[in-house]
This record gives structure tokens, C-alpha cells and sequence, in this order.
């Protein structure tokens, strides 16, 4: 089977995204937002393309924006989405700013999401705990790995084989869960 390095990770051929593909749409759908919860919505997945882009002004804008507008929404399907993607963006940008104390606590902030019927079924992003795991940070992304199993009991069997190989010094393979 092939190959392709990208952001650090092997991916199979098939799962590859198109980055400028994917930025274009989430931009489009933020643009396109008539409401402020249309807007709110769209706003985590252009928050963290921004990041891949090294937009990160941009995307610390729009982490922001989103975690402050699902205060208004805490019972709607999406906020543990919000929560999540809004603390894993600021993550990811003061990794990129070598802050590597923010992007723990905001490891554990995105762990503490109630949930949502995505993140419950497909389970989390891991690439801010992959990209922690690489800068050594193992302790903090097996304390994340606990709190994600509150929310994505779906695939436990994925979250514990990822916390034996922690444990082990591996990196796990991520897979899917690195794109989403």
C-alpha cells in the first residue's frame, strides 16, 4: 500500500484531504452563514484549517469567536463539537508558538467537551495529542485519552489500545481520527 507524509503523518492514499480544498469549503460555509448559529456552526472547521494553512491569527479569531458564541447554545447538538474544536485549535496554535503549557491545558479543556453525537461515534481529533506525543508530552495526552472516554464510549477498545502503546513509548496510528 502507498504512502504520503503530510502534517507529520503517514496517511493512506485515500485519506489524504486536500487542504486548500477543505479551507475553501469551511471559509465558503462560514461566508455563506446567515445567523449566528449558522455561523457558529461553520466556525470550528475553518478554525482549524486556518491552522494547517498557518493562518493562525485567523484561526485563533474564530476558536475564540466559537467558544464564546456556545455559551448561547449549550444545549444544542453541537456544542461539545464547539468546545472541542475551539480549545483543540488554540492548542494547536501555541504548539506552533512553542507554548507547549497552553497547548496541554487546552489538550484537557477539549477532553472535557460533554460530547456530541460526532465525537460519540466517530471520536475525536487526535492531532493536537499526536503532535504532543512527538514533543514528548506523554503524561498529558494519556490524561486527555482518560477524559475522551466520558464521551466516545463507541470505540473504547481504540482509546485503550492508544493508551497501552502511550504507555509503551509507541505513537499509535490514528488514522481517520487525525482528519476529523
Amino acid at each position: 500500500m502507498q504512502y504520503f507524509s503530510t502534517m507529520a503523518e503517514e496517511y493512506q492514499a485515500e485519506w489524504v484531504p486536500d487542504f486548500d480544498e477543505q479551507l475553501f469549503k469551511s471559509a465558503a460555509e462560514l461566508a455563506a452563514a446567515k445567523t449566528e448559529y449558522e455561523r457558529w456552526v461553520a466556525l470550528g472547521d475553518v478554525g482549524l484549517w486556518n491552522v494547517d494553512i498557518g493562518a493562525l491569527d485567523k484561526a485563533t479569531l474564530y476558536a475564540r469567536e466559537s467558544l464564546k458564541i456556545a455559551a448561547k447554545y449549550k444545549d444544542n447538538w453541537n456544542y461539545g463539537n464547539a468546545i472541542y474544536k475551539g480549545h483543540l485549535t488554540l492548542g494547536r496554535i501555541a504548539l506552533r508558538q512553542n507554548n507547549i503549557d497552553v497547548a496541554k491545558k487546552q489538550l484537557l479543556l477539549a477532553g472535557k467537551t460533554p460530547g456530541s453525537p460526532q465525537l460519540g461515534s466517530f471520536g475525536p481529533n487526535m492531532i493536537l495529542a499526536k503532535e504532543l506525543l512527538e514533543a514528548g508530552e506523554k503524561e498529558t495526552v494519556l490524561q486527555f485519552f482518560e477524559l475522551c472516554e466520558e464521551f466516545w464510549d463507541y470505540h473504547l477498545e481504540k482509546l485503550i489500545k492508544w493508551e497501552e502503546q502511550v504507555e509503551n513509548d509507541e505513537t499509535p496510528y490514528f488514522g481517520a481520527n487525525l482528519l476529523y
